[in-house]
């Protein structure tokens, strides 16, 4: 297999994501979906603020009050969700307790479905109101992302769930079957590009190091190949190999930042609709790394993959087509 025989076309989605700290008047509706500041770095761990509600249950109509409080923070960014839907769209809509330090946005078709900070002035507690819209979910979770300083931040820290009377007990989605996953020990980088693996950079002289770069490199090991690819740590990175310069029928690989951990995950592509997950995974060794604004996963996978449908064999040439962005919903 002679890796740099690949043919390749790039194809570059534009990242929307937002700094939260560099929109000190807190005007941030592009990141309704994700929740998720484009700041370079990847969200702290552990979560130190908390979402408190004054109620368990609630019924349409009904008015919650909902608090965000610990230590000091500059930028906060407030939504309730479908308990059972996280990744879906904002539920309900907010009220204001003190207008000086939050305003509401809008986010989707629904008018102040969400709360954000009107300056960088420190705080340690915001209250605000939620109002249950007459379509509500049995089950809603309140969510939270919290800036205390542009490099130090939380993404969806989980609140409260309130519960309609008699609903009943909230279920969550079990996760995919997949291979154990490690973390990359340390960072990899261009090194090898051109002799030992076929390498696809933008910009073409970028390191994998650096959040300003997308990588991706291919190397021959037996029977199998290594994958590695990197770029900004927000939202997801990912690949396509296709028989055209077209998108669809195309065999995908993603890495997704889901804000406490990274989704590695193969897929199909039909057309230009969302990725067709897959419910087995055809990946071994897989690895991944989030530190400094980077984020890094790698993966092996076999030449030939007969019993996996949509996976192409890796024996031939294809075009590649590369993409990172924002991720939400799959």
């Amino acid at each position: 297999m002679d890796l740099p025989g690949f043919a390749f076309a790039v194809w570059l989605s534009l990242c929307f994501c937002v700094p939260m700290d560099g929109y000190p008047n807190g005007k941030v509706r592009q990141a309704c979906a994700s929740m998720i500041p484009c700041h370079g770095t990847a969200p702290t761990l552990p979560p130190e603020h908390s979402i408190a509600l004054n109620v368990t249950e609630f019924r349409p109509g009904d008015t919650i009050e909902v608090n965000l409080y610990g230590p000091d923070f500059e930028g906060f960014f407030i939504q309730a969700r479908d308990a059972a839907h996280l990744d879906g769209p904002a539920v309900g809509s907010f009220t204001l307790a003190d207008p000086r330090l939050s305003q509401l946005l809008t986010c989707g078709r629904t008018k102040n479905s969400a709360v954000s900070h009107t300056s960088k002035r420190k705080k340690t507690q915001i209250k605000v109101y939620w109002i249950a819209p007459g379509d509500a979910p049995n089950h809603v979770q309140f969510l939270a992302t919290v800036v205390k300083k542009y490099k130090t931040f939380w993404v969806k820290i989980p609140g409260p769930i309130v519960s309609q009377p008699n609903a009943p007990s909230p279920t969550t989605e079990a996760p995919p079957t997949s291979q154990p996953i490690s973390h990359l020990s340390k960072p990899f980088n261009a090194s090898g590009c051109g002799r030992t693996k076929f390498c696809v950079r933008n910009p073409s002289n970028c390191d994998a190091r650096s959040a300003s770069c997308s990588f991706l490199s291919f190397q021959l090991e037996g029977s199998s190949v290594l994958v590695e690819m990197s770029g900004p740590s927000e939202g997801y990175l990912a690949f396509a190999l296709s028989h055209d310069q077209w998108m669809g029928g195309d065999d995908a690989y993603l890495c997704v930042n889901e804000g406490h951990h990274l989704r590695v995950s193969t897929a199909y592509l039909k057309g230009r609709s969302p990725p067709v997950l897959d419910t087995e995974n055809a990946l071994e060794d897989v690895s991944w790394r989030l530190a400094d604004g980077v984020l890094q996963c790698s993966f092996r996978r076999s030449i030939l993959l007969p019993a996996s449908k949509g996976r192409f064999n890796l024996d031939a040439s294809y075009y590649i087509f590369l993409a990172d962005g924002e991720s939400s919903g799959g």
